[in-house]
C-alpha cells in the first residue's frame, strides 16, 4: 500500500519567539511525516507539498534558519533528499499567506465533477490564487468549501491558472494520483488550451499565425514579461498559434491555442505582433468597445480522462462583457457555431 504524508497534528504549540525578547508572534511547532509520493524529493520541496499554506520560498528560510529538524538533527539544506517514513517537526511562523489557505463558500461554476476532478468556469476579476494583495476569496478558497478533500492537496489540486482578469475554464484535481497526472499530461502538451481574444488594429496577413519567442522577464520593467533572446536573456521557448475569426476596423476577434504554458502568453505574443488585448493596459491595450478588463477568456478545454481514458471537451461561451464587445463591432454573426 503506498504510503501517505502526514501531517500528525493540526493543533498548533505556541510559544513566544526569543529574539531580543517576547514578540508576541506565535511558533507552531507541526510533525510531519513523508510519504510515499514524497520519496527522493528535495526537502523544501516536499514540505511545500506537506505544508502547501506556505511558499517553498518562505521554506527554504525556515529550512537555513534551523527550523526543521528529524529527531535530533537540524536538517539546514533545503536541497536534503528525504525518504519515505522519515519524519520530524518544523517551526512554523504565522503569515498572511499561511493564514490565506481558509474555506470561503463562493458560487463557483462548476461545468464537471467526478471523483477525480472538477472543470469551472472562472469569471473575470476572481483570483486563482492567493498571493499579496489578495490572501482571500480566491478560487482556492472556495475550493476548500467546496471540497473537503481540496485540503488534502497541495494548491487545493490547482494545476493550472488564470489570470485574474481572464475569464473561462480550469480543471481542478480532487485526487493526488490525478493532480499528478493532470500536471504530467500539461507538461507533455496532452492537454489542449484554447482561448478567445479581442485585440487592436484591424487583421493583416494569413488566418493563421504560428507566433515562437521566448518568454522571460522583462528586464526595464519586472512586473511584465516579454519576448526575450534566450542567448542574452533568461526565459524558456514559447508557441502560441493565432487564428483569426473576424477583422473589422477597430480590431480583431481571435482563436488563440496554447502550444506552452508561460506566464501572460498570449497576451505577450498578441502585443508582440502589434495586436495588443483590448483594455490590457499592461501590454499596451486601452480600454475599447466597452470592455474595462483584458477581452481574453478560456474558452476551450480539452484531454484524456488521467483515469477513465475518456476523452473530454468543454467549452464555455463568452462572457456577457465580451459578448457586448462583440455586437460593439458588428462581428459574430457569420462566425463558427462552436464560439459562440
Amino acid at each position: 500500500m503506498e504510503q501517505q504524508a502526514q501531517i500528525i497534528s493540526t493543533d498548533p504549540v505556541t510559544e513566544d519567539l526569543e529574539d531580543g525578547g517576547d514578540t508576541g508572534v506565535d511558533v507552531e511547532r507541526r510533525p510531519w511525516i513523508i510519504g510515499t509520493p514524497q520519496h527522493g524529493l528535495r526537502l523544501d520541496r516536499a514540505l511545500g507539498e506537506l505544508v502547501p499554506e506556505f511558499s517553498r520560498s518562505y521554506l527554504q528560510q525556515l529550512i537555513e534558519a534551523g527550523a526543521v529538524t528529524q529527531g535530533s538533527t537540524v536538517l539546514r539544506k533545503p536541497a536534503h533528499k528525504v525518504r519515505a517514513g522519515e519524519a520530524g517537526l518544523i517551526e512554523l511562523r504565522p503569515t498572511p499567506q499561511s493564514q490565506a489557505f481558509v474555506p470561503e463558500a463562493m458560487a463557483l461554476d462548476i461545468v464537471h465533477q467526478d471523483e477525480h476532478l472538477l472543470v469551472l468556469n472562472k469569471p473575470a476579476g476572481l483570483v486563482v490564487h492567493p498571493a499579496p494583495g489578495n490572501w482571500r476569496g480566491t478560487v482556492l478558497n472556495g475550493l476548500l468549501a467546496h471540497d473537503t478533500k481540496a485540503a488534502q492537496l497541495p494548491r487545493a489540486g490547482i494545476v493550472h491558472r488564470l489570470d485574474k482578469d481572464t475569464s473561462g475554464l480550469m480543471v481542478v484535481a480532487r485526487t493526488r494520483t490525478t493532480m499528478d497526472a493532470l500536471v504530467r499530461m500539461i507538461a507533455a502538451r496532452e492537454v489542449s488550451r484554447q482561448y478567445q481574444a479581442l485585440a487592436h488594429k484591424p487583421w493583416s496577413g494569413p488566418a493563421r499565425r504560428e507566433v515562437q519567442g521566448a518568454i522571460g522577464r522583462d528586464p526595464r520593467n519586472r512586473l511584465r514579461m516579454a519576448v526575450v533572446d534566450l542567448a542574452h536573456q533568461s526565459g524558456k521557448p514559447a508557441h502560441t498559434t493565432f487564428d483569426l475569426l473576424q477583422s473589422t476596423a477597430q480590431g480583431c476577434w481571435l482563436r488563440c491555442t496554447l502550444h506552452t504554458g508561460r506566464t501572460h502568453q498570449i497576451r505577450v505574443h498578441a502585443a508582440s505582433i502589434g495586436h495588443p488585448l483590448l483594455a490590457d493596459t499592461l501590454y499596451g491595450g486601452q480600454p475599447a468597445a466597452g470592455m474595462a478588463r483584458q477581452a481574453l477568456h478560456a474558452w476551450r478545454l480539452a484531454f484524456t480522462h488521467p483515469v477513465s481514458g475518456r476523452e473530454l471537451v468543454f467549452t464555455a461561451p463568452p462572457p456577457a462583457d465580451f459578448h457586448a464587445a462583440l455586437q460593439a463591432w458588428g462581428v459574430g454573426y457569420n462566425a463558427p457555431q462552436d464560439v459562440l
